[in-house]
């Protein structure tokens, strides 16, 4: 086999459509991997598409064709030799010609497309277009054709198999891609090829690990059917089977005796093997001569899904070789919405922030693509865990052709894909269509026409069955296993997995407590980017929540009203717009970790919480705890410390306050447990003490004396326990009742190696003590936020950075934040 890439030398030029002067019939280079927005831009023709208002100037794009095109030398085929031209992606609606000859259409852009070119290609010079034409003009047409189906978007993406959110959505921007947005290669083979590898990795109850290829083999039809070998090697086991003349098909199995367990982190090492798969030709059976070789790295590990039904209903339990484990992780959505900027590196920062807030699940979400190899190689590496949605989401999908052969194409291909990696937990039907077609007004629109239904009851499974049965599957999310739609609500509490979303969209964040899931698998709440990253997109004079460009980052329907009326039970109301920006910030974090500490404290009933949504894909105000420029909100903050190991949190139960202490580490919690009732000055009115004993994995309920949690004036008192390094502090009242001293912090920065660090001082309670360091120096980073100080306590800072600034900058109003000071600033010392 020859590979060899076709990435240089492309042109794109415009066909189609009302395009701007300066850009019609005129041809740029091209990237590729690329998109024709990233190609316009890299020449000049049209504004970054994230800035201000340039996504509305640029809605042209949307109805506009474009062609790719390539001259190329190579060597005709001969005789016996096959040739194919091998695109990985291609975004979305294309004709591929070579030579003048069309080879094919794709209208897919989650899988891949091979051409067979043995009888085009020629000596020479060879002439290669790909021709796109507007996803969303036949969007439009399929519709017309099979029927309207609902879905949440002014655009029909349920009729065309590209990336939902390339249409907009409500944290994204409305882009319309188009492109070769993955690799492309001519491959020269001879005899036979491997078209498709897939290993099955299970580990038995011996410690024995299996790993099981199958191999799909293309045979050449210029040669006579002969035997071929077929030969896997892990950790210096070997295997070979013989494939009869005329197989396309195959298996080996290798065994691995005492395989290193792959463990999630946070619970053991994540090892990797390295497996090598070799198609050989059996001619000298001694020596085979090597058509094709596979190369992957797989993980020993068995993941199962625990769902009978109990006291309680029906779980949703993450078991990982026997072990039941608290999934702490966040729905993930791609990284940048011009899919061909993002990096390895980029995916590593990303999962590596993850980590760092003790997450050890991403939930890939149904409405964006099938991740590249560099992001479950990342996850392998780590120890993440991949929750992996089939790529439906908020809409109802008609099952008739052309769109069902799609989908049972880009689901094999990428089921298959994806085995080998370790840290793939579990196959999800999709995002929402479940709950939409129950909830979302859908039944009478669709007047008995399919939805989707076929494909996450029947289609879905069965491949998964069929090409990966080591993996479980579930039908959707939300979803109740077991029950069809109309027997269990999919969004049933007592059932499967849970979307939280009345609290966002109707009612305060401590609604959370009203309900407790088995697994809840979206919740969040808004906030918007970091200053810097907001304004360098933003340039509104002047900047308000109501400015023109600014709404435009703000894509949720009334997202700034669910804003205003989130913080206005909690926190005092903002003079000014750098006010409302830490208030929505610092509301965000607040309620998403009061969400995850209910969760947690309901373990084991409570298995699991993804946060919606760890990252965002531009500059936007959303629910993402890093933002498009890779900056970390308070919430990234809030995150990490609501995920902690061990956590203390006061809960209700049964109309009492109780302290829950959660120990999700694998030695058991223990020591001494103290307790105090203290005003915001620090006097100590009341004190309590116990021994703590958490065994590993585990809650424990404790209900303190009446004395701790019952203030004799709840505007200036706290509860505090304590136990090793974890901490609550407990106001009795929301912010805006209590009585701050805003002048209780006091703060000094001074330089140290890579950056400064920032000592503060409290002489009364403090609460939510934040250091925004970007806001000094564009590259700054803190390593910790959203700290509660008591009377007499310090803390010290370190930020990050490779600017030389005044310290004193670290120490003004706008940089140095508290609950205590929404208005007013610290004092400087």
């Amino acid at each position: 086999m020859i590979r060899r890439t076709l990435h240089d030398g492309w042109l794109l030029t415009s066909t189609t459509g009302n395009v701007p002067e300066q850009i019609a019939g005129r041809s740029v280079p091209a990237q590729v991997p690329g998109s024709t927005h990233l190609d316009l831009l890299a020449a000049g023709l049209i504004p970054d598409p994230y800035l201000d208002s340039n996504e509305t100037e640029l809605a042209w794009t949307h109805r506009v064709g474009w062609r790719y095109s390539l001259t190329f030398d190579a060597e005709q085929a001969s005789a016996s030799e096959h040739v194919d031209l091998a695109f990985d992606g291609l975004d979305t609606v294309a004709t591929v010609e070579l030579n003048g000859v069309t080879l094919g259409s794709t209208a897919n852009m989650h899988r891949g497309y091979r051409f067979p070119v043995g009888g085009v290609l020629r000596d020479g010079a060879n002439d290669l277009t790909v021709s796109f034409r507007p996803a969303l003009e036949y969007a439009e047409e399929v519709r017309d054709e099979l029927g309207a189906r609902p879905h949440t978007n002014t655009h029909p993406y349920n009729m065309v198999r590209k990336m939902a959110c390339s249409f907009g959505w409500d944290w994204g921007p409305d882009f319309q891609t188009a492109g070769i947005w993955k690799p492309v290669r001519l491959e020269r083979w001879r005899t036979a090829r491997l078209a498709r590898v897939r290993p099955l990795v299970t580990v038995g109850e011996d410690g024995v690990g299996r790993v099981e290829v199958h191999a799909d083999v293309e045979r050449s039809a210029t040669e006579a059917p002969s035997a071929l070998t077929l030969t896997a090697e892990v950790a210096g086991h070997t295997a070979t089977a013989t494939l009869a003349p005329g197989a396309d098909t195959g298996v080996v199995v290798v065994e691995v005796p005492d395989a290193r367990l792959w463990w999630p982190v946070g619970y053991g090492d994540h090892p990797l093997y390295d497996l090598a798969v070799t198609l050989g030709s059996a001619d000298d059976a001694s020596a085979p001569t090597t058509l094709d070789t596979d190369a992957r790295r797989i993980g020993f590990r068995t993941i199962t899904v625990d769902t009978e039904p109990d006291e309680h209903g029906t779980p949703f339990t993450v078991t990982v070789n026997g072990r039941p484990l608290f999934v702490k992780g966040a729905n993930w959505i791609p990284d940048d919405h011009f899919l061909t900027r993002i990096t390895r590196d980029r995916l590593a920062r990303r999962v590596d922030q993850a980590v760092d807030a003790h997450m050890n699940m991403l939930r890939v979400w149904g409405g964006g693509i099938y991740e590249s190899e560099d992001f479950y190689d990342v996850c392998d590496e780590r120890g993440v865990l991949v929750w992996q949605d089939f790529l439906l989401a908020c809409a109802a999908y008609p099952e008739e052709e052309p769109l069902r052969g799609e989908f049972e194409a880009e689901a094999r291909e990428n089921v298959a894909r994806l085995t080998s990696h370790a840290s793939l937990a579990l196959w999800n039907g999709g995002n929402e269509n479940l709950w939409g077609f129950m909830d979302w007004g859908w039944q009478e629109p669709l007047d008995g026409r399919t939805w989707g239904h076929g494909y996450y009851t029947d289609l879905f499974p069965r491949i998964v069955a069929e090409l990966d049965p080591t993996r479980f599957y579930s039908a959707g999310s939300p979803y109740s296993p077991g029950f069809a739609p109309d027997e269990v609500h999919p969004n049933n509490e007592a059932h499967g997995t849970r979307h939280e979303w009345t609290v966002w969209n109707q009612t305060d964040y401590r609604a959370y407590q009203d309900h407790v899931p088995r697994f809840c698998s979206e919740f969040g709440f808004q906030g918007p980017p970091t200053w810097t990253t907001l304004t360098d997109a933003v340039h509104d004079e002047p900047l308000t929540p109501t400015s023109p460009a600014f709404l435009l980052h703000q894509k949720a329907a009334d997202g700034n009203g669910k804003l205003d009326r989130g913080y206005s039970a909690h926190l005092a109301t903002p003079r000014t717009f750098e006010d409302w920006h830490w208030a929505t910030q610092l509301n965000q974090a607040r309620a998403v970790a009061f969400g995850i500490e209910h969760f947690r404290s309901w373990w084991p009933r409570t298995s699991g919480a993804l946060v919606w949504q760890i990252n965002d894909c531009w500059p936007v105000t959303s629910w993402a705890a890093v933002d498009g420029d890779e900056r970390l909100k308070p919430l990234w903050y809030a995150l990490r410390r609501s995920y902690a190991p061990r956590l203390l949190t006061v809960q209700p139960r049964d109309g009492r306050l109780v302290l829950v202490a959660v120990n999700d580490t694998d030695k058991t919690w223990s020591g001494a447990l103290t307790l105090e009732r203290q005003t915001f000055g620090g006097d100590v009115l009341h004190t309590g003490s116990t021994e703590l004993a958490v065994p590993p994995r585990s809650t424990y309920e404790f209900e303190p004396e009446r004395p701790l949690l019952a203030p004799a004036d709840p505007d200036r008192e706290v509860f505090v326990a304590a136990a090793g390094d974890a901490r609550v502090v407990h106001p009795f009242r929301e912010d805006v009742h209590l009585a701050y001293d805003p002048e209780a912090l006091t703060a000094v920065a001074v330089p140290v190696p890579g950056g400064y660090r920032v000592d503060v001082r409290a002489s009364s309670f403090v609460r939510d003590v934040s250091v925004l360091a970007d806001r000094a120096a564009r590259d700054a980073e803190v390593d910790d936020m959203l700290v509660d100080l008591l009377a007499g306590e310090t803390h010290s800072f370190t930020v990050r950075t490779e600017a030389e600034i005044d310290p004193l900058s670290l120490t003004t109003a706008a940089v140095l934040r508290s609950a205590n000071t929404p208005h007013t600033p610290a004092k400087q010392v």
